[in-house]
């Protein structure tokens, strides 16, 4: 027997309620792998040799798409190199491409596995995501052939390319991603001709992909945050932790909050290579966050996050980053300026010579202001307030403009901006603001131990960065870290 019509639109007016009420959050969540590595070889391994060794792993990953799965998640975001690895040349990574077709294509490699060219990479990999109906993010690599019509086409006649794939939870391939900024090790994978913005959409708001290096350009990471305007970015990434202002946790935990969106950041784990540090971010600060430089154990995090960050009550505030820099007076004339190189670049200092105070330090266009007040502190420990505002020309060549507060190495100035893991100084207070000419600023606090601050900071829309907490932990460095996209 039918239900009565009025009976029916009842139910489908509840269920559509449930659904609304239930798309407000979501389940996310991320494998940081230790990546089981190929023997070093010169020349290439058979097909099945290289299939054998990429099992391997996804044996280790569809195990924590399970759990995951399990644990009510939703979608779960695997490594970068996490099936394969790394440090191949062009032609030793060759066997372990496979040809990833458009997404367009509205292929279920799971349950058609033939339609296009052997691929049992992604038959596996969708079939975790169909199995454990979750939506599955994974990182391998995609041969495209070409010929001599083609003038950028390689001597091999093939393009190679660094590429996250995306399998919702029916095991369909819903989004493919070819890296376009790659590290300088990156030698055997090509470029796109064009950088690729690529989204999909789900039940649970809308999604953006790229891939480590990426997010330090304005393509495709700002295009798809400010013009494409997605809810949540996925990351997979092989992140090498650079101290202070580049260890994994705190970066991706300021870009979040710098451009408001949720960001779901997986890493390798190879702590030779200091490699770790993955977490779950929202535009209010960490949800959940790893970092172990001790093991080489791998780790599944899991938490929930608002479907349109944007909209949640905890969004914060839109921030004019120069607003309060640019109307206050300089703070008190300062005579003991020096030069010190952070990370190759080299920024102009200021020692905070006295227990609490107000300090101010130039370069160029940018002025750094500082308020603090320190609640204990150690008489071996040596703060010191820096600016940049330049060009970094090391890996890659993008303009930056930094303000930044930081414990030095030792009481010898020449060691301030060495990479510095631990501290003892605590601040009853603490204010930070600069001259920015750009939007694009993260805010950091990293504690002692590489532990982050989530919930005892707060950025106010004028763009001081401020202490919430009374005292706070031992302070390794507090930094707005700008990304000027609009000089590149």
């Amino acid at each position: 027997m039918l239900p009565s019509k009025p009976l029916l639109h009842a139910v489908l007016l509840a269920l559509a309620v449930l659904q609304a009420f239930a798309s407000d959050t979501f389940i996310a969540a991320i494998y940081e792998h230790s990546v089981i590595l190929p023997d070093a070889t010169t020349k290439p391994v058979s097909p099945d040799g290289a299939l054998a060794l990429m099992n391997k792993n996804m044996d280790v990953l569809e195990r924590a798409i399970k759990e995951a799965a399990q644990q009510g998640a939703q979608i779960i975001v695997t490594p970068e190199d996490g099936i394969y690895g790394w440090l191949f040349t062009r032609e030793t990574i060759y066997p372990y491409l496979e040809d990833i077709p458009d997404p367009a294509v509205n292929w279920i490699p799971c349950t058609d596995p033939t339609r296009f060219a052997p691929a049992p990479v992604q038959e596996r990999l969708s079939c975790m995501a169909r199995n454990n109906s979750i939506y599955v993010v994974a990182n391998i690599g995609d041969k495209k052939p070409c010929n001599s019509s083609d003038p950028s086409c390689p001597s091999d006649g093939r393009y190679q390319y660094n590429t996250d794939v995306v399998y919702d939870p029916e095991g369909k391939l819903v989004a493919r991603y070819h890296k376009y900024n790659l590290f300088m090790s990156e030698t055997q994978f090509n470029s796109p001709k064009e950088p690729e913005a690529v989204t999909f959409e789900t039940p649970f708001g809308k999604f953006g992909i790229f891939t480590c290096f990426d997010i330090l350009f304005h393509e495709p990471a700002v295009v798809l945050v400010s013009k494409l305007q997605v809810d949540t970015v996925l990351f997979p990434t092989a992140w090498m932790n650079v101290l202070p202002f580049l260890t994994a946790v705190e970066f991706h935990s300021a870009w979040a909050m710098g451009m408001r969106v949720n960001f779901l950041a997986a890493n390798t784990h190879h702590t030779y290579m200091a490699m770790t540090g993955s977490g779950i971010y929202a535009p209010d600060g960490a949800r959940t966050y790893y970092y172990n430089i001790k093991t080489e154990d791998g780790h599944l995090l899991i938490a929930e996050l608002d479907s349109q960050p944007r909209l949640s009550p905890a969004s914060p505030p839109t921030v004019n980053w120069s607003s309060y820099a640019l109307n206050v007076e300089r703070f008190s004339p300062n005579d003991h300026e020096f030069t010190g190189f952070i990370f190759h670049d080299l920024f102009t200092l200021t020692e905070l010579a006295k227990p609490e105070g107000n300090l101010s330090i130039c370069q160029k266009d940018l002025c750094c202001h500082l308020s603090y007040k320190m609640a204990r502190e150690q008489e071996d420990e040596v703060y010191v307030l820096g600016a940049f505002d330049g060009l970094h020309v090391v890996e890659g060549q993008y303009y930056l403009q930094i303000c930044t507060l930081l414990k030095c190495k030792s009481t010898d100035p020449n060691t301030c901006g060495q990479p510095v893991e631990m501290a003892q100084t605590t601040f009853e207070m603490f204010s930070l603001s600069g001259t920015f000419g750009t939007n694009y600023v993260f805010p950091e606090v990293l504690y002692s131990g590489v532990q982050l601050a989530p919930g005892e900071f707060e950025v106010l829309n004028d763009g001081r960065l401020i202490s919430k907490a009374r005292p706070t932990k031992p302070v390794v460095t507090v930094t707005l870290f700008g990304r000027w996209y609009e000089k590149d």
